[in-house]
């Protein structure tokens, strides 16, 4: 036994080859088959004949020997150093044709056929939330991507990807860790884009001294930021951070979910409106902090359901503040572990589920059981949305149409809206 385990924990020695690209991954990797065995190799794309150093399943390029007419020159500089982006060196067409194909795939996994539109660009702006590392070292702090499949840290100056507002996003991270140096401690810092300026949860810290404290509030004022928190723990806050849905205006809870643009959240919201059409009475699960309860209630009665009690606090708490709206009321409830029953669906016009990653099996079940006319599904998830829709069909369903959102540019992640009728 002692000698198996010793053999498989022995290295795999890298193998030099040359590599044929037969497709682009799901994740953003090219794909190379080698008697039968797949490869992933990133930064390559389907077509293309490469020399790369293989360990294992995996491939490091070495030089391109016959690249893809589809490849462009990367937008920026630290692409295939950094790891927040998987595709940057593919032309603007072909990327699209990628990243709907990608549902289309998860779909015939499933045997399922449907309609599925052209991708939205929904980038907007650019991305309103970052989570960047940082490292203190000899002479300072880094700030910045780890490096793909590595622990090592890439320092960066900006991101070209980032809403404009988050132009200092790095210098701000490295401002926010200096006073915490003496717990020298790899942080992570998310910093948000809001209405009333830039948010900010820092994570690792541990507990703060006075020092520490007072050093975040040199650094609020020096960026005017809106808030400081740790580990989700009020620091400081300068100003509540806004977020308007709709005629409704949300207070972020600290390190709340968010989509990854305004302009995804807006579009993705619109194609919800769209085909909820004249329900009167719409059941919102994962509901979050409301960016689709809070525009639905313009026009319809809501029902709103999700697990973080900090969310349906701030959803509640703005659903209260308007007037002229329909009404809104909101949950904590674990829909995975106690999804709303089949009967306590009747009476609902629509429901729309919008889950994690990992999908909703639990809740489709339920709602394929039910008899509600129109069900949406967001998803950023297309095996995962598959996997639910194939319930909801098994169930009576028909999958009208599904539209692909992009907010997630240059990454292997994806946003989509299908549409259910019974």
């Amino acid at each position: 036994m002692a000698r198996r385990k010793n053999r498989q924990h022995q290295k795999v020695k890298p193998l030099e080859q040359v590599l044929t690209i037969s497709e682009l991954g799901w994740h953003g990797d090219g794909l190379a088959d080698v008697e039968g065995k797949r490869i992933f190799v990133p930064f390559t794309l389907a077509g293309e004949t490469v020399r790369a150093m293989v360990t294992g399943n995996r491939a490091k390029i070495l030089e391109i020997i016959e690249p893809s007419p589809q490849r462009i020159k990367p937008p920026c500089p630290h692409f295939t150093h950094c790891g927040g982006c998987a595709v940057q060196h593919l032309d603007p067409q072909p990327y699209a044709d990628w990243k709907r194909h990608v549902i289309v795939r998860a779909l015939e996994n499933r045997d399922i056929d449907s309609s599925v539109e052209p991708l939205v660009d929904a980038h907007g702006d650019g991305r309103r939330r970052v989570t960047l590392h940082t490292r203190f070292i000899s002479n300072g702090v880094q700030a910045g991507f780890m490096q793909a499949h590595s622990h090592k840290l890439i320092d960066l100056d900006r991101c070209p990807i980032l809403d404009p507002e988050l132009e200092k996003a790095t210098a701000i991270a490295r401002d926010l860790a200096t006073p915490l140096a003496s717990h020298p401690k790899p942080l992570d810092i998310q910093i948000t884009v809001t209405e009333s300026g830039l948010d900010c949860d820092i994570r690792g810290a541990g507990e703060l001294s006075m020092d520490a404290r007072m050093g975040l509030s040199d650094c609020a004022i020096a960026h005017d930021l809106a808030r400081i928190t740790v580990a989700g723990d009020l620091v400081l806050e300068r100003r509540p951070p806004i977020l308007t849905f709709g005629a409704a205006k949300v207070t972020l809870p600290p390190a709340g979910f968010l989509q990854a643009t305004k302009a995804g959240e807006e579009i993705l919201a619109g194609l919800v409106f769209e085909a909820v059409g004249d329900a009167k009475k719409v059941a919102d699960l994962y509901c979050g902090i409301g960016p689709f309860s809070l525009r639905l209630a313009d026009h319809c009665q809501v029902a709103a359901f999700d697990s973080d009690e900090a969310a349906i606090t701030a959803l509640t708490g703005a659903a209260h503040r308007i007037q002229g709206q329909k009404p809104v009321t909101a949950q904590v409830r674990d829909l995975i572990h106690n999804p709303l029953h089949a009967t306590e669906l009747k009476g609902f016009d629509a429901v729309v589920f919008d889950p994690p990653r990992a999908g909703a099996e639990s809740q489709a079940i339920e709602i394929a059981q039910s008899k509600v006319p129109t069900v949406v599904a967001v998803s950023c998830n297309p095996a995962t949305f598959a996997h639910d829709a194939a319930i909801l069909i098994d169930g009576g369903y028909k999958l009208e149409k599904i539209t692909p959102v992009d907010q997630f540019r240059y990454a292997g992640h994806i946003e989509m809206v299908g549409v259910f009728q019974r």
